[in-house]
């Protein structure tokens, strides 16, 4: 796909998304970095007005969001990526990492340990238990709906032809297969979550409508 084409279909995927509140942007208040990364973002309410130098400037944002801010901003850091205005900001990490396996072998005081990070490490399991980085993935991930999962493969797919480093192209070709693939073909809908939204707005108007009928029915009993 030509560059500018992937950037009409990232657009039009993510376009009508509504920016998530000041108040949902961090998504963690362990220590200072999630407010200087993410909340650097309040006030920002259209993604695509974005610059480029200031994704840069908060390349660990990514980390930091809540899951409505990933859905939100991620969007401005592909397309600057496609257009090769980002030095520090990987968005791609955020995609693929998860999905696949590295090992390591080192030497400690002369003992051999092999080092394992990706899909199956364990993520802290006095905290998260039997969580894994792959579990912890898919669960960030599936914030985003069938149509904009397709617009992350086509920039995987985009990225697999630019990726000059073997490692590189086997993590995208993972997370394609393990993840992003299946996504896109099972995805809830942008309409099916408009429907949602509607009919939980119906269903709240009823609940007042008769509240105000029916005062009685409101009232909790002592």
């Amino acid at each position: 796909m030509h560059p500018e084409s992937l950037v009409s279909a990232i657009r039009e995927a993510f376009g009508a998304n509504e920016y998530p509140g000041d108040a949902y942007l961090v998504g963690s208040r362990e220590g200072c970095e999630p407010e200087e990364e993410a909340g650097a973002f309040r006030g920002r309410f259209e993604w695509h007005g974005v610059p480029s130098e200031f994704l840069d400037q908060h390349a660990a944002a990514l980390s930091f969001f809540s899951e409505a801010g990933f859905r939100f901003f991620l969007p401005a850091y592909l397309i600057a990526d496609i257009r090769s205005e980002l030095r520090t900001a990987e968005p791609i990490f955020h995609l693929t990492n998860g999905f696949s396996d590295v090992s390591v072998e080192m030497d400690v005081g002369g003992r051999k340990f092999i080092r394992t990070a990706g899909k199956s490490t364990l993520i802290n399991p006095r905290r998260y238990g039997a969580m894994t980085q792959m579990d912890y993935a898919r669960m960030r991930l599936a914030v985003l709906t069938r149509e904009e999962a397709g617009a992350i493969v086509a920039y995987l797919r985009w990225k697999l032809e630019s990726e000059g480093m073997p490692s590189g192209r086997s993590a995208i070709q993972a997370a394609l297969d393990g993840y992003w693939l299946e996504r896109a073909r099972t995805a809830p809908t942008a309409a099916e979550l408009r429907e949602h939204l509607n009919d939980e707005a119906e269903f709240v108007r009823a609940l007042r409508e008769v509240a105000i009928d029916n005062p009685e029915v409101a009232e909790r009993p002592e």
